[in-house]
Parts: C-alpha cells; sequence; structure tokens
C-alpha cells in the first residue's frame, strides 16, 4: 500500500471515529458548563474553547478535502489526539466544585497495606539510578501512547482509526469518571497534611482546600535528567485532579492490549517501560496504591466498552471508511 505523504487517496466522505469522540465529549462537557454555570471559574471561556477545537476539527476536514492524501488524513486523525493535552488540566475546573477525598484513598492504602506505599517507596529505592529508571518510565508515558497508535500504520493502515478510537475514547472516559471524583493524590495531599501526619496514618478531612491550593510535593529521588523533565511536565500542565483510578497505569495496560492485536513482538520493547510507569505512578507521588489497582481493573472495562464502541458505529457506517 502506497504511504508516501503526499500520494492522492479516495476521497472518503464522512467523520473519522477520533472526531465522534471529539465532538461526544465536547457535548458532554458544554451540558456540564450550562449546568454548573458561575460555579465554573471561567464558564465563557470554556465555552470559547470548544468553538475553537471544533472549527479546527472543520479546518482539518477541508483541508483533506481539498488536498486528499496521507499527510492530510494524518493530520486530521492526529488533531484529536493532541486535544488530550487540554481535556486532562480541564478536569480540574469540574472536580473541585466538590469536596475532595484524597483522606478516603489515603485511608484506603493504610487498612489494605498498612503503610502509605507513596512515601515509603521512593524511600527506600532512593539512589539515582532507581530514580532516573521510574522518571523515565513516568515521561515514556506518552511517547508509548504515540508508538502504539502510529504502529498500524507501518503494516496494517486499516487498523489505525480503530487503535487511535479505543486509545481516544479511554482517555475521554476517564477524564469524565475525574469531572465528579475530586482526589488530588499524594503529591498534593501529603503537601497538604503534612509528611509526618501521613506517615503516622492520620488522614483529616480537607474539603474544598486543594480547589484552591495547587502546592505539591517536589518529584522524590535524586537529580537526574529524566526527574528534570517529569518535574517540568508538572509543573507546566499538573493540578490536583485524575488520581483515581490511575489512567497512566489504565492507559498503558490499554496500550499493551492493543499491541498485542497490532505488533505483538514489540510488547517485548515495551513492557519494561510498562512496568516502570505503573511503579513510577506511586513512586514520584502521584496516586495511591489503591489507584493502580483500580487503573489495571478499570482498564479491562475500558478497553471492552470503547473496542465494542468502535465496532458498533463502524457497523452503522457512522465512521469514513478506510483508505
Amino acid at each position: 500500500m502506497d504511504l508516501k505523504p503526499l500520494s492522492p487517496i479516495n476521497h472518503n466522505k464522512g467523520i473519522l471515529g477520533v472526531e465522534w469522540a471529539t465532538f461526544a465529549y465536547i457535548l458532554f462537557t458544554t451540558i456540564l458548563i450550562f449546568v454548573y454555570g458561575d460555579k465554573l471559574s471561567a464558564p465563557y471561556e470554556m465555552l470559547h474553547h470548544r468553538t475553537y477545537i471544533i472549527l479546527g476539527v472543520a479546518l482539518c476536514i477541508t483541508l483533506y478535502r481539498w488536498r486528499p492524501c496521507w499527510l492530510t488524513l494524518l493530520i486530521r486523525r492526529l488533531y484529536p489526539m493532541f486535544l488530550l493535552n487540554f481535556w486532562y488540566p480541564e478536569t480540574y475546573e469540574f472536580c473541585r466544585l466538590y469536596p475532595y477525598l484524597d483522606h478516603i484513598f489515603a485511608g484506603a492504602d493504610q487498612q489494605l497495606f498498612g503503610m502509605q506505599p507513596a512515601l515509603l517507596f521512593n524511600q527506600n529505592f532512593s539512589s539515582t539510578l532507581w530514580s532516573e529508571l521510574f522518571h523515565l518510565g513516568y515521561f515514556a508515558y506518552y511517547p508509548m501512547i504515540f508508538f502504539v497508535v502510529l504502529s498500524p500504520l507501518a503494516n496494517c493502515p486499516e487498523r489505525f482509526d480503530r487503535t487511535a478510537f479505543v486509545v481516544l475514547a479511554s482517555f475521554l472516559i476517564y477524564y469524565g469518571v475525574y469531572l465528579f471524583l475530586p482526589v488530588g493524590g499524594p503529591q498534593y495531599y501529603f503537601c497538604a497534611i503534612g509528611e509526618t501526619q501521613a506517615a503516622a496514618g492520620v488522614f483529616p478531612d480537607m474539603g474544598h482546600y486543594l480547589a484552591s491550593h495547587t502546592e505539591m510535593r517536589p518529584s522524590p529521588g535524586s537529580e537526574g535528567l529524566f526527574r528534570s523533565l517529569v518535574i517540568g511536565a508538572q509543573t507546566a500542565g499538573e493540578r490536583p485532579t485524575a488520581a483515581f483510578p490511575s489512567s497512566h497505569v489504565g492507559i498503558a495496560t490499554i496500550l499493551i492490549f492493543l499491541l498485542w492485536r497490532n505488533r505483538r513482538r514489540h510488547i517485548l520493547y515495551m513492557a519494561p517501560f510498562y512496568i516502570l510507569l505503573c511503579g513510577a505512578t506511586v513512586y514520584i507521588e502521584a496516586h495511591y496504591l489503591v489507584d493502580v489497582l483500580a487503573g489495571w481493573v478499570s482498564s479491562v472495562l475500558v478497553f471492552i466498552v470503547t473496542t465494542r464502541l468502535y465496532d458498533f458505529i463502524n457497523k452503522h457506517g457512522w465512521v469514513m471508511r478506510n483508505v
């Protein structure tokens, strides 16, 4: 199959699966904006952003129809994926309207394990080597996503749309949960209550405190390249949101499922990064250990839902046929 970037292809009309997923999330969150109204910090700005995003999708479709080739189709396919960096921090605008529940999840870790894994894990693996390995795993998250999404183009392009839809729709399902489940994670909660109380198993209910305080504990471990990269990424876009269940673990597990289906032999290459990523979520105190367990369980459910949803809309001809 000719995959030269500017090679003309048959012009297929219709909407891509990733575009349907984006429109559905925009509709859902737009309804929420009107429901919450002035309780949100900037509802009109949020509505304006949605207008720009829809215009961006329309522009990508127009570009493809003007010059139907692999490059314009790829731009159209990837644009909704890049919007993930916008949708994630916005979950904070919704979830902070509710009292935070970190005391419940920190307490669950304490009851299940008799300690706080997020505190003790990095203390017992504090060398530069372990620090860099776990931060490498955490930083590898987005490269892993794009590797799995793009890999079908090399040997099975017809699977590309399905793979991209499953990944994007899975993200948006997790984000939909975070809108209503305010859990900031240890890096925020332990910063608020103090490490002494956390280590002693005392977890006060902080109510709405994290709704207006975004101070976080610095990423643990020794100085190094990947630790610096993780800190930079957190400084740019991290918020007290999206801790339970861990979408890092959930999405990474879904990537393994997809890789097993699309390019099975490459699982061996991704497995070390996957293991490090799962451990890193607790190591850098982004998640409680119960968040990781919930990420594993939820990944199976989300994968089943998104794959069946794609099959449904494809069966009914609601998505553009592969080219």
